[in-house]
């Protein structure tokens, strides 16, 4: 079984950054998918991004790319998301989530998720 469990969620100004981390612990291969989702406050779960633990792929929420990237910490074997120019609206729990699906791109794409991280952002 994967397990995995999220840091970095903090409070910040609009236009500052922040980096997530993932920690996946347990059975995982260079094909595994880790992906990161948000859900703000009174909505639903959205997808951010994803990419294979081997690096070679990744996916990204179309309103997102540009100011968001994932990538993998060899150093420290977790995911990241590094979180660009934030504004207000960004403000949401971030989840980490793990998939063996080919292609996931949608919520029910993920076996595995993680407990969350906050984040906030002030104006």
């Amino acid at each position: 079984q994967v397990h995995l469990v999220e840091s970095g969620g903090a409070l910040v100004q609009a236009g500052g950054s922040l980096r997530l981390s993932c920690a996946p612990f347990g059975p995982i291969d260079k094909n595994y998918f880790i992906g990161w989702f948000r859900q703000p406050p009174g909505k639903e779960r959205e997808f951010v991004a994803t990419m294979t633990w081997g690096g070679g792929t990744t996916y990204y929420a179309d309103s997102l790319k540009g100011r968001f990237t994932i990538s993998r910490e060899y150093a420290k074997n977790t995911a990241l998301l590094t979180m660009n120019s934030l504004k207000p609206e960004d403000t949401a729990i971030y989840y980490c989530a793990g998939s063996r699906n080919l292609q996931p791109l949608h919520e029910h794409d993920y076996s595995t998720w993680g407990q969350g991280t906050q984040v906030a952002v002030s104006s």
